[in-house]
């Protein structure tokens, strides 16, 4: 079993930046690949960033790609998504996740999620 526990969200205006953490423990975590999902109300969960086991490899959404930065540190069992130029329909519930691949994370078939922090941004 993995829990995952995320951290960061809050409020901020649009064009600032906030930084998500997400802290891992129990099963060895430098073996998963790792994402970053979010929820806006009314509409599906999404796809934002994963991140392979090494670090080596990223993928970014589309609607998020040089502005949001996925990142990982095995040593310290953490993943980070750093999101810059922030804007309105940014706003969500964003969720940490992790998976065996990284092709599993992207299509959002993960074994572990965690319970999502809130980033709101205001116009």
């Amino acid at each position: 079993q993995v829990q995952l526990v995320e951290s960061g969200g809050g409020l901020v205006q649009a064009g600032g930046s906030l930084r998500l953490s997400c802290a891992a423990s129990g099963r060895t975590f430098s073996n998963l690949a790792m994402g970053w999902f979010r929820q806006a109300p009314g509409k599906e969960r999404e796809f934002v960033a994963a991140i392979s086991w090494s670090g080596d490899s990223t993928n970014a959404a589309n609607s998020v790609k040089g502005r949001f930065t996925i990142s990982r540190d095995n040593a310290k069992n953490t993943v980070i998504l750093q999101m810059n130029s922030l804007k309105p329909e940014d706003t969500a519930v964003y969720y940490c996740a992790a998976a065996s691949l990284t092709l599993r994370v992207i299509k959002g078939q993960c074994d572990y999620w965690g319970q999502g922090t809130q980033v709101t941004v205001s116009s």
